[in-house]
């Protein structure tokens, strides 16, 4: 699929599955984080949305405005942190390279890369708008 034309309409049909949808402050700054730690795509980049790719998966950034009339947007935090309780695992990525090029960047190292029981090497990294970022590689 040609994410940089596709219709809006034609975007959302062709989606399936378990559907990643992220509110954020700003779509942009969140889009050159994820593209400077995880090396995600970033598609249809504007203030309002992008399309992310992280391998073959898709998920979706959006600002605050686009969600209008959405029964989520009296819910959200005054303040930090906005995604409390998430972890988005990137099970494809090298935590030790992720945590450096986050901290290059002044984001928040929840915890270093470590093993763990269940056969992977991750850390947490939180973005600046709370969500908790799990780069993982198997043991």
């Amino acid at each position: 699929m040609d994410y940089e034309s596709v219709t809006a309409d034609d975007f959302g049909k062709s989606l399936h599955g378990i559907g990643l949808n992220l509110l954020v402050r700003d779509v942009r700054a969140t889009a050159a984080f994820l593209t400077g730690v995880f090396d995600v795509g970033v598609r249809r980049l504007s203030d309002d949305f992008a399309i992310i790719t992280y391998g073959a998966e898709v998920f979706q950034l959006h600002s605050d405005g686009t969600y209008g009339a959405n029964p989520l947007l009296g819910m959200l935090p005054e303040n930090p942190p906005r995604g409390g309780g998430i972890e988005i695992r990137l099970y494809d990525t090298d935590p030790e390279e992720a945590v450096a090029k986050a901290e290059a960047r002044g984001a928040m190292i929840l915890q270093a890369p470590t093993d763990k029981p269940h056969g992977l090497r991750e850390a947490y990294i939180l973005c600046a708008d709370g969500y908790a970022w799990v780069p993982s590689r198997p043991l």
